[in-house]
């Protein structure tokens, strides 16, 4: 194999693809990022079982060159000191040439690199998906109903299916599902795809998902999805995504969501987290990390924490709109302010059916998103 690339083009590929390799891989070829040049171009391949990424370097595109291809062929480098190699290099073109014996000459300027590569037809081959559930959505959109959905996930094994995000798509609509059976988060949109297109039970972990948004573009430029017995591929521009699924049954979460309530609190969302945050430097340094909402008699509501060894914080808040019934409760800080970072609208509302029931958090100005936080019993 013998290729020129451009650094940059280079540099971002070898990053997008290491974020799949992993060192505690039990199959060795699998600590290397896969480098295949052909007449279309430059592939570069990395993978830890679990995720697999792609991402190609086309020879051109639109007026801007990329790679020429004097020799092709493969070649599998030791992910570590080839990303570190081609961050460091000192000029804008890079060669790279793969002799017999699979010895790699890097160079660039003055500086020349050999390094060790293996064989890439040990390398295992990315898996084959029928193309029979596709649907289109846009980056940005995607990225953010990660976002808005993936601090939920479990992150404790004890119950594997939990630590993944639940998809579901039914008359064009995409859900996003996470709860870790203390708090749940929910994310609607409408997507692109055929009218008797529907999937259920489709959980794809949140550490993929994580993985996902890192790398793809912040642009309304569509992501074709495809949806696999055992595998969803995401591709976005020159990348390919590929994830495996978790096994099992996701927990039928509509159960829990309440239908009623007793009281209605409409507050601003950033004044609210601020309150929050400000009443969890005490609760978290006192390490239970609750905080205590109360309404009061003038219909304005009071935020407060007490941690013994150090003090304690109360916070009178004048909400939007109050109905219904007097109301204490208590709840986990972190669970509180991670809900209301990620909610995108200047006004919430807050439904409560009791101090010892689970509450529920929505914009007021749109149904796309719902979340539900588990009280803490303080008494």
């Amino acid at each position: 194999m013998k290729i020129t690339v451009q650094r940059d083009k280079l540099s971002t590929a070898v990053s997008h693809v290491g974020k799949a390799v992993s060192t505690r891989t039990t199959i060795p070829i699998l600590t290397g990022i896969k480098v295949k040049a052909d007449q279309d171009g430059l592939t570069l391949t990395g993978s830890d079982s679990d995720i697999s990424i792609e991402v190609h370097i086309p020879l051109e595109e639109g007026e801007n060159w990329g790679v020429t291809v004097h020799e092709p062929g493969s070649i599998v480098l030791p992910s570590r000191i080839f990303s570190e190699i081609v961050r460091k290099l000192p000029a804008n073109e890079i060669d790279i040439q793969v002799d017999e014996r699979l010895v790699t000459t890097i160079r660039s300027g003055q500086a020349e690199f050999t390094i060790n590569g293996l064989n890439a037809d040990e390398y295992p081959q990315l898996p084959q998906l029928e193309e029979d559930k596709v649907f289109s959505i846009p980056g940005d959109l995607l990225k953010t109903m990660i976002r808005q959905t993936s601090f939920a996930v479990a992150a404790s094994e004890m119950r594997p299916i939990l630590t993944g995000i639940m998809w579901t798509l039914e008359q064009g609509e995409l859900r996003f599902v996470a709860t870790d059976s203390h708090r749940f988060a929910a994310r609607n949109a409408k997507v692109e795809c055929s009218d008797d297109l529907r999937f259920y039970n489709i959980v794809v972990p949140g550490k993929s998902c994580n993985e996902l948004v890192k790398i793809m573009d912040d642009d309304q430029s569509l992501v074709d999805i495809v949806v696999a017995d055992n595998q969803i591929l995401v591709k976005s521009n020159h990348i390919l995504f590929y994830s495996r699924l978790l096994e099992g049954t996701y927990p039928d979460t509509n159960r829990i969501i309440p239908q009623g309530s007793k009281t209605e609190i409409i507050l601003s969302t950033k004044e609210f987290l601020q309150s929050i945050e400000r009443a969890s430097l005490l609760s978290s340094a006192g390490k239970t990390n609750v905080v205590k909402l109360a309404t009061l008699p003038d219909g304005n509501i009071e935020i407060s924490s007490n941690a013994p060894e150090i003090g304690k914080v109360t916070e009178t808040l004048q909400p939007k709109d109050f109905n219904g019934e007097e109301l204490k409760i208590s709840f986990n800080a972190k669970f509180m302010i991670d809900a209301l970072r990620s909610i995108d609208s200047s006004e919430i509302m807050a439904s409560f059916s009791g101090a010892m029931s689970p509450f529920v958090l929505r914009p007021t100005d749109h149904n796309w998103s719902l979340h539900l936080i588990l009280p803490v019993r303080t008494y």
